[in-house]
């Protein structure tokens, strides 16, 4: 496929119809590096990448629930097991973060998450090139301390997303597109 057919064909697959196989960890190295294409100002090559697969898993569902049960006084046991489920629900898991430079005198903060962020979307498109199904999940775990901590992250970096790779064991439905000239305009 070419590389426009590829782009428009990426779309988000829910992690629960995630199944094996995923890539392997010379496959992962290979996707990366179409990762690392990304937009960089400054060449700071912010963007991290953690694999988490098998019983790793299992111990980042056991820190989402934590942190929750830490945020959220109020977090019901049900809530706390929901969040404690949400790594398990598919094969792979990588966490993307940007590991920042503080008080850089050319590249601020944003545009360090914004070049990581660049980078984990040539993953997903690269990813689909391969022919897995992947999903970028953001939500409370990315700002919280109490996951950030027990990942290796430093307080000043920003976790931008997890995300859950795998093969789709159903089709997903094809979500309608909204027409890009309601986004354009001429100055």
């Amino acid at each position: 496929m070419d590389a426009m057919e590829c782009m428009l064909g990426r779309q988000s697959t829910p992690a629960g119809l995630l199944v094996e196989p995923t890539p392997s960890e010379d496959e992962i190295l290979d996707l990366l590096q179409v990762a690392m294409r990304a937009p960089d100002h400054g060449a700071l090559r912010p963007w991290r990448f953690l694999v988490i697969r098998g019983d790793r898993r299992q111990a980042l569902g056991d820190i989402f629930a934590d942190s929750l049960a830490k945020r959220d006084p109020d977090a019901t046991a049900a809530d706390i097991e929901k969040a404690r489920g949400k790594p398990v629900r598919a094969p792979l898991v990588l966490a993307v973060w940007a590991e920042i430079t503080e008080d850089h005198p050319k590249v601020p903060v944003v545009e360090q998450v914004v070049a990581t962020g660049a980078a984990a979307q040539n993953l997903l498109n690269a990813l689909h090139a391969q022919g897995y199904q992947a999903i970028l999940v953001t939500g409370a775990p990315c700002y919280d301390e109490n996951v950030k901590g027990p990942l290796g992250l430093a307080p000043k970096d920003a976790l931008v997303g997890f995300i859950h790779i795998g093969t789709a064991r159903s089709a997903t439905p094809v979500k309608k597109r909204p027409d890009p000239a309601e986004f354009l305009a001429t100055w």
